[in-house]
């Protein structure tokens, strides 16, 4: 007993070691838009509406992108297990071609649609047209933004989650310098903003790019070779289905919302930023999940991933307890933190049960994620998540609008998507058909 409570220990240990730089990598993106709002909402209304806009755009498009993270800690911790570190480092220079290549095309992508974005986004007037300025001004930085992500699930996957934190931490810092220089020393606007973020990324993107190169010995190919990026991508697919999916379920549920009220678009935007928040510390773990379940296989140790994995999926559970009980004891002071408005109070009152209930559901699932991405089960999570969305989610929150259910049908259907994702996620996780062993699954 002593035995198993003492390794149990050491792997809480592991975990937490992981998860803290993980969750202040995670927090740096959510920093850079929280700097940007900050600075451009000084400027005026409207091009704080303007930002919003773009932002939205920009988010999106990063989120999407977010397997060239995943999938290279994916690949790189079961080599790393597996003693094949030249060989993680020959992924880690494909990786850093793919996202460029990826960067290029969608800044090229989102320039030159920026109009026909805002409208697909219901971008209207000046707020509209300043939007689409700022995108072409910020469309540069996209492919530095993916090197980076690209860099983290190399760095996460060979066990050095420091340095991205310090990378991140030193660009957060530069990026609020030059925002201030920009837009208030040299009065260039909603464009210093749009400047001075570009240039953040662009040293940060750069940054990863030299650890990506340096990687291995001096024997490592880096050149770029097609067969490494196809596998690459299809762990990048699988995983943008997964993302794809889940941001439609909560675009759909937006838009049903958007179609009851004011009041209650307003109540489920407070609820759904708050997940997101809450999201981060969830995601800290599954990130550790990754990378203990990942090299542990590549090491062929099936048992011990099995049981790394199983004290995550509690520990997730814990946490999300936690966050649902916060949620309750905080029903009636949380929202009045975001607005005052009686009518928007009343709608968040009473989607707060249900968004409660939301919390430990999806923590269990935020780390089964983590586990099976480690294990690079990704086409089962993209199936199971597409299934949850199309199958179980869809008819409910059509229902909600239908028969005028209003925010609590629409969170009962975000309630029933986590549900059927547990549920499936879990009757794999118990078959342990993912816990196979070696260099690759």
């Amino acid at each position: 007993m002593n035995g198993r409570q003492s390794t149990g220990r050491r792997r809480d240990r592991e975990m937490v070691r992981l998860a803290v730089p993980a969750l202040g990598a995670l927090a740096a993106e959510p920093l850079y838009i929280l700097v940007d709002t900050a600075i451009v909402g000084h400027l005026g209304t409207r091009e704080l509406a303007a930002l919003a806009l773009a932002a939205t755009v920009l988010v999106a498009v990063v989120s999407l992108c977010n397997f060239l993270a995943y999938g290279t800690t994916a690949q790189v911790a079961r080599l790393h297990g597996a003693g094949q570190s030249d060989r993680a480092a020959e992924i880690a220079a494909q990786a850093l071609w793919l996202s460029l290549a990826i960067g290029v095309a969608l800044a090229i992508i989102v320039a030159a649609l920026a109009h026909p974005l805002m409208l697909v986004i219901g971008g209207t007037g000046e707020a509209a047209t300043l939007a689409e300025r700022y995108l072409r001004l910020s469309a540069p930085g996209l492919p530095f933004a993916l090197v980076a992500l690209a860099g983290q699930g190399y760095l996460r996957g060979v066990d050095r989650l420091r340095v991205p934190l310090v990378i991140l931490v030193v660009s957060n810092l530069v990026n609020v310098v030059l925002e201030v220089v920009l837009v208030y020393g040299l009065d260039l606007g909603l464009d210093g903003s749009a400047v001075g973020t570009v240039v953040a990324q662009a040293g940060m993107g750069v940054a990863f790019a030299v650890l990506l190169l340096r990687a291995g010995g001096p024997g490592v190919g880096r050149r770029p070779r097609w067969a490494d990026q196809r596998t690459l991508l299809r762990l990048g697919g699988d995983l943008l289905v997964r993302t794809g999916s889940l941001l439609a379920a909560f675009t759909l549920a937006g838009a049903v919302l958007a179609r009851t009220g004011s009041a209650a678009l307003a109540a489920h935007q407070i609820a759904f930023q708050l997940f997101v928040f809450l999201a981060l510390v969830l995601d800290s773990i599954a990130i550790a999940g990754q990378v203990i379940v990942g090299r542990s296989l590549g090491a062929g140790d099936a048992e011990g991933a099995w049981a790394a994995a199983r004290r995550m999926v509690w520990w997730s559970l814990g946490v999300g307890c936690v966050f649902a009980l916060g949620l309750l004891a905080l029903t009636d002071l949380l929202p009045r933190v975001f607005t005052g408005d009686d009518a928007v109070l009343e709608q968040a009152r009473d989607l707060w049960p249900l968004f409660a209930l939301l919390q430990p559901a999806g923590a269990m699932v935020f780390a089964l994620d983590g586990v099976l991405i480690g294990a690079g089960d990704t086409r089962f999570i993209a199936k199971a998540m597409a299934f949850s969305a199309l199958v179980c989610f869809a008819p409910v929150v059509i229902a909600a609008h239908v028969f005028d259910w209003g925010v609590v049908g629409v969170w009962a259907a975000l309630n029933v998507l986590m549900l059927a994702r547990l549920t499936t996620m879990a009757v794999r996780f118990r078959g342990r058909r993912w816990a196979v062993v070696g260099a690759t699954p």
